[in-house]
């Protein structure tokens, strides 16, 4: 189902020109009669729109479109897109997961969302404010429904993107409308949930909406979509097996569930918390105006509102059937306390805003330009906690209120492309200047009723900036016609300044502000060795700075702790890639072998704490991580059944820390372990049929193997809370096109009821209908 980009040589309609890293699917020429001749010519990515990664550089891009993911994915979430790429995963555990999706690539596990950039119609999406769960992707700000197409890029082979590029670059496209459309869907889901003591159904309802139309020279759409889910809960409370003796006045409960920790160390887990019901609602509005042919001007807004209760529960009871959320215990003849944290509540009240502006000249003659400004505005952004547990925590009483309101990012850039020799001419060269600025500001404050009260004592706060400025040049140079390189450099002014950390109203911490500059080179080659083969390779630096929370952001809340480090050093990482490409008529075979160095790789450890029962993180340098893959995509349409196209891919990836001044419990015990999160195997396989022009069917199956979720990889057991499991899932996905207008589909993710973990559960078996209209 992956849909490459794709050329045709417009004096020879039934030549097909190749996608500079991965194979094109012939399926998508008129003529299937012979086994095509590639060309590396530019790449004309084939749709109503566009794609802006960069179309003539020889790295693997992967994609998918609008259609694809009608007919072959249940998708709830932006994210749920990317589903099916290679070495792709979004660690989405419910619908509407804002704060915990994070993307994870070849040689990045899930606790590095900052090693990855995400754009929508060229607006950033990625977080940069932070790394790690938290800051995962705005994929809030688009919807599945409005979704043109998704491309990625692999690597950070492309002189036009930031050090962050260093995992993948992924570009969304949504629609524009050429003449007047509309559409409006609904869509319905239910998660059977049952893990330890917790066991409900969770549903969930998602309608959108999207009207627009094209009048000469002005078009405009708007999209407005709400989402309604309750998720599984998240987060699980625990005790470490005690040897103490009850105290005189513990109750005996029941209903405490005995397991195995992630270190098959045994705990009692005597709670299920963070349950979420979210309601979230998303507009945007898209305007464009021709000024002249080749010269567009266009705006965006979206907004995006969250209302997130997240719920706990107690598995424990008293004598009397009633749950017990504090006071001293008696768990098996031995001695317990509860904490008021053990049965969190907290309810989340956010409002972000965007805004786009872009003016483009695109001719496709000697000279092309674009200019654009884009802002993310946290407007509002609020949560508040309970300081005890349920029933007292419910009824108000004291807690926290969290205040981010007014952190965001805005980016300006400006970029051409010159062509000396027109169009088709040898040299093409691009180039560009960039600036983006970072805020983030986290105010947590003591409240007398954290349901109501507006502001209270100060409990702590977090500020601090960070600037990117960078100028970058990029040639692509046909120096024979079988061969094809293109050299990039990349120049990157970085600076952090206001770093504050309050840890109460009377003791704070200032930072001396920093500034370093980088040079980032780039260089890929391509060579078409024969009509239907291809070799290339690339090598990149990325430099990839400390985020603004990893510089400053020492929060604590109720059940989880940082610490900051304001003397980080940069990451800074070598990638490559080698590719081959084969190519018949209907069949494409891609195999890749990537590598990576990473120095002083920015990463994130959390352990639990049983004494404070809170979780711990640390941000540190690692001084070495190195990777070494291979990659290997296939894709076929009509060859084994008609009707039948069959997508899979294979992941092998050993990523292993080589120095780390740093450990987990004693000197040295990191050496040589894997990077956390980063399996050894993953596979993806999926086939569609087309059964009739009005039934399409489709079944898929992801595989992820082992991984671990600590630096030192004590964490054997992945099946337990806060591990790292394996996982064979599979999905499948019945279309039918009742008429022009009307479609219904049918729907279920992890048939096979797979339970499986990234730190948090992941959902069980769950079912989604939807219903489509379309003018």
């Amino acid at each position: 189902m992956k849909n490459r980009p794709s050329a045709i040589h417009p004096p020879a309609r039934k030549r097909l020109w190749l996608c500079l890293l991965a194979s094109i699917p012939a399926s998508a020429l008129a003529d299937h009669s012979a086994a095509p001749e590639k060309s590396i010519g530019t790449v004309v990515i084939n749709g109503p729109q566009a794609t802006s990664l960069p179309s003539h550089i020889p790295a693997t891009v992967e994609g998918v479109t609008a259609r694809q993911i009608e007919e072959s994915i249940n998708a709830s979430d932006s994210e749920d897109a990317l589903k099916y790429l290679p070495s792709l995963l979004v660690r989405k555990r419910y619908p509407g997961d804002y704060n915990h999706a994070v993307l994870s690539s070849r040689a990045s596990g899930t606790g590095n969302s900052a090693r990855s950039a995400v754009y929508a119609d060229g607006v950033l999406l990625s977080n940069y404010l932070g790394n790690g769960a938290t800051y995962a992707p705005r994929w809030g700000m688009v919807t599945p429904a409005e979704i043109e197409r998704v491309d990625v890029m692999y690597g950070p082979f492309s002189a036009a993107y930031r050090g962050n590029s260093a995992g993948a670059v992924i570009e969304y496209v949504t629609q524009m409308p050429k003449a007047f459309k509309a559409y409006a869907k609904l869509g319905l889901s239910r998660q059977a949930f049952a893990l330890y003591q917790s066991a409900a159904n969770y549903h969930g309802l998602q309608a959108s909406a999207g009207l627009g139309d094209r009048n000469g020279a002005f078009s405009w759409w708007l999209n407005l979509s709400q989402q309604d889910s309750r998720g599984q809960p998240q987060t699980f409370a625990t005790r470490a097996l005690s040897n103490n003796a009850p105290a005189a006045n513990a109750q005996a409960v029941s209903g405490a569930w005995l397991g195995q920790d992630r270190n098959h160390q045994p705990w009692w887990i005597i709670g299920a918390g963070t349950a979420y019901h979210t309601l979230q609602q998303h507009g945007k509005l898209k305007l464009a105006y021709d000024i002249q042919p080749g010269l567009r001007a266009s705006y965006s807004f979206g907004l995006w509102q969250n209302r997130a209760d997240a719920q706990a529960e107690s598995y424990l009871r008293d004598s009397a059937g009633k749950p017990v959320y504090s006071g001293n215990l008696n768990i098996g003849g031995k001695g317990y306390t509860l904490a008021a944290n053990d049965f969190p509540h907290n309810r989340e009240r956010l409002e972000h805003w965007m805004h786009a502006l872009h003016l483009k000249q695109h001719q496709r003659a000697m000279f092309d330009w674009e200019i654009s400004a884009s802002q993310f505005d946290y407007r509002t952004d609020l949560q508040r906690s309970a300081g005890s547990s349920p029933p007292a925590g419910k009824l108000g009483g004291p807690g926290t209120l969290q205040d981010q309101s007014g952190t965001g990012w805005r980016a300006l850039a400006a970029k051409a492309t010159w062509r000396p020799q027109g169009a088709d001419g040898t040299h093409i060269i691009d180039f560009g200047l960039q600036a983006e600025h970072y805020k983030l500001r986290i105010v947590r404050s003591n409240l007398q009723n954290w349901q109501t009260d507006q502001q209270g004592s100060l409990a702590n706060e977090v500020g601090g900036r960070s600037q990117l400025h960078s100028l970058w040049l990029q040639e692509r140079w046909k120096f024979q016609a079988d061969w094809h390189a293109v050299l990039g450099l990349r120049l990157e002014q970085w600076q952090a300044s206001d770093g504050l950390t309050r840890f109460s109203a009377t003791r704070q911490q200032r930072y001396a502000a920093r500034q370093e500059n980088h040079l980032s080179p780039k260089l890929a080659l391509a060579w078409q060795s024969a009509p239907a083969h291809v070799i290339k390779a690339a090598l990149g630096r990325a430099v990839r700075m400390p985020t603004v929370a990893e510089l400053y952001g020492a929060t604590a809340s109720a059940n989880s702790q940082y610490i900051n480090d304001p003397h980080l050093a940069p990451e800074k990482s070598w990638t490559a890639e080698l590719s081959w490409e084969y190519s018949l008529a209907k069949q494409n075979l891609r195999l890749t072998l990537f590598g990576e160095d990473v120095r002083d790789a920015l990463y994130a450890q959390t352990l639990f704490d049983s004494r404070a029962n809170a979780n711990i993180s640390r941000v540190q340098n690692i001084a070495r991580i190195s990777t070494l893959g291979l990659e290997a995509v296939y894709n076929a349409q009509d060859v084994f059944w008609r009707g039948l196209d069959l997508d899979a891919s294979l992941t092998w990836t050993d990523s292993r820390i080589r120095a780390n001044r740093g450990f987990v419990s004693t000197p040295g015990d990191t050496i040589d372990k894997r990077q956390p999160r980063v399996p050894v195997w993953r596979a993806t396989v999926q086939a569609g049929w087309r059964i009739t022009p009005q039934w399409q069917a489709s079944l898929a199956a992801r595989y992820s193997g082992l991984q671990y979720a600590s630096l030192n990889n004590s964490d054997h057991n992945g099946y337990a809370y806060q591990g790292g499991s394996r996982y064979f899932t599979a999905d499948a996905r019945i279309l039918w096109r009742i008429n022009k207008q009307w479609s219904a589909a049918l729907g279920v993710d992890n048939l096979n009821n797979q339970q499986y973990w990234n730190f948090h559960p992941y959902p069980q078996r769950t079912w989604q209908a939807e219903l489509k209209w379309t003018s």
